[in-house]
């Protein structure tokens, strides 16, 4: 792929002469009125999502006031047409497809449109018009055709982003990096009101609203993350796949179990909770690069799916709260709670459990990667071995779950098992066992788990954690913030643990704090 710089993505196609420089741009451009915007309206940026080999989603959400109280950006409450167009290059000379939707309110104004009949494996640029307003150019890809293994494959991960806790400078670290292909793990917004989430020493961003709890709040809420600059060339850059965690809704929620069952809390029903879901999955639709088959159905929506690299790599994008029971003994760290072993417990829900051990038999790709939310390995905080400390909320807390998806992998001999990981704030290399219990059972795959893009603040920098004592398979902790860069090929997979060491201000540079490597045919983590 060209080695495009992010300034040349960000500011390719701004000049006010390229409107008429499109091919066939009378016909688009006729089109695309922008019902008497007098200011731009891409103040949200623009993203790509879902590659395929023949495609990819574009989206992007029109507001003219992002932080407008009614979640609708300012924008008037009817119809604006937008003209979209897909090129080879970044100069956007070489258009092979363009069109004209129409964003209207009822979806805030966003656009989604999936593209076919692109050419497999390969590089294109894209970016939309209204009126007089164009927006920046994207850079996005295809993904190689059923039957190629691609060379290599450079991607990142990322998680938890709290808007109040830090700036992002991470995600223009991220895309600063150039990969190809981003994984978000969730967190990608959370639902706090101001001061009530507040890291030591003061937040240096606020919030806008109240808690998320309406369709008005969320959407508010998604736009003043949008705005960030840092955010915005991070989706500029690649194609994205996104999972929430449990902050785009509530923390902590477990299926339709609100955090909070108290009468006198936000959330004091399963039907009020089940309206707060639907408005925060309408939202999460509104705002991701999702294709129209994670369109919700109320407080239902699908987002566990299967993205295929040609033969070097399958994607298993996982829903870790939507399916899952209930967290045992109160949810947070626990003591001996046998309950969290029981058969019947999931943390995936049965339908999406076979999805995914079917998806393991069937697989043909060098690599198996489990795009997934919460801790994975077991991670037990008390030395005693007659006693046990461990997360309710991670899959610790539901034992026999995940002894199914990983004996699953083995049953299917999946050639190489990588379980990518968000949600706890913290940098972890882990490898994996099928019984944590058992010192000879054997290591029969890994996760990486990234730490956060700001959440909990800049970080003490530790690479030690006094757990990994004890829980000799947990290889590596740091506490900074940051991501995870990756690249896969045939024979390993790589992973640089990127890290800042400061979010409370912005502008800090990147450093890689560990490298691991996982050799094809042999699972576990060798430190570089």
């Amino acid at each position: 792929m060209d080695n495009i710089s992010r300034r040349s993505l960000l500011s390719a196609g701004l000049g006010a002469g390229l409107v008429v420089a499109w091919p066939g741009a009378a016909v688009a451009v006729s089109t695309a009125d922008d019902a008497g915007l007098r200011t731009d309206p891409f103040l949200l940026g623009i993203a790509s999502g879902e590659p395929w080999p023949d495609g990819f989603v574009i989206w992007t959400r029109l507001a003219v006031d992002p932080i407008a109280e009614d979640g609708l950006g300012g924008m008037p409450s009817r119809n604006v047409a937008v003209a979209w167009e897909v090129a080879e290059d970044a100069n956007m000379r070489t258009v092979v497809a363009r069109g004209v939707e129409h964003a209207g309110i009822e979806t805030a104004h966003s656009i989604h449109v999936e593209l076919r009949g692109l050419r497999p494996g390969r590089e294109y640029f894209y970016r939309f018009r209204t009126g007089k307003h164009v927006s920046v150019v994207g850079r996005t890809l295809t993904s190689p055709a059923p039957h190629e293994t691609p060379a290599a494959l450079a991607m990142a991960f990322a998680s938890c982003s709290q808007f109040e806790h830090g700036y992002f400078t991470a995600y223009s670290r991220l895309a600063q990096d150039h990969p190809d292909l981003v994984l978000h793990l969730g967190d990608y917004i959370y639902e706090y009101k101001k001061d009530s989430y507040v890291i030591g020493g003061g937040n240096p961003r606020d919030h806008q609203g109240p808690e998320t709890a309406s369709l008005a709040g969320y959407r508010q809420r998604h736009a003043q993350y949008k705005s960030d600059a840092d955010l915005q060339a991070a989706h500029a850059i690649a194609p994205w796949l996104v999972v929430w965690d449990d902050h785009e809704v509530d923390n902590n929620w477990a299926d339709e179990v609100p955090e909070n069952k108290d009468a006198n809390q936000l959330n004091d029903t399963t039907e009020r909770f089940r309206q707060r879901r639907t408005a925060a999955f309408q939202a999460y639709y509104e705002n991701m690069p999702l294709r129209a088959s994670s369109v919700p159905a109320g407080f239902d929506m699908k987002i566990y799916r299967n993205i295929q690299w040609g033969q070097l790599a399958n994607f298993h994008m996982m829903d870790t709260r939507q399916y899952r029971d209930d967290q045992l003994a109160g949810d947070g760290w626990k003591k001996n709670v046998t309950e969290r072993l029981a058969e019947d417990r999931t943390i995936t829900g049965a339908e999406q459990e076979k999805w995914l051990l079917d998806g393991f038999r069937n697989s043909t790709q060098r690599w198996d990667i489990l795009g997934q939310q919460v801790f994975f390995a077991e991670r037990d905080r008390n030395a005693a071995p007659e006693i046990d400390d461990v997360s309710m909320d991670g899959w610790d807390g539901y034992a026999a779950s995940r002894r199914r998806i990983t004996q699953g992998w083995v049953d299917a001999n999946v050639r190489n098992a990588v379980v990518l990981t968000g949600d706890v704030h913290r940098n972890w290399a882990n490898d994996i066992k099928v019984d944590y219990k058992d010192p000879a059972s054997p290591v029969v795959g890994s996760e990486l788990v990234c730490t956060s893009i700001t959440s909990t603040g800049d970080g003490s920098g530790s690479t030690a954690d006094p757990v990994q004592a004890w829980n000799p398979h947990l290889k590596f902790y740091n506490d900074n913030r940051g991501y995870v860069n990756m690249k896969i090929t045939k024979d390993a997979l790589t992973a640089d643990f990127r890290v800042l060491d400061h979010v409370t201000t912005p502008g800090a540079p990147v450093s890689t704090k560990a490298t691991f490597a996982i050799q094809d045919g042999v699972p576990g983590l060798v430190a570089r």
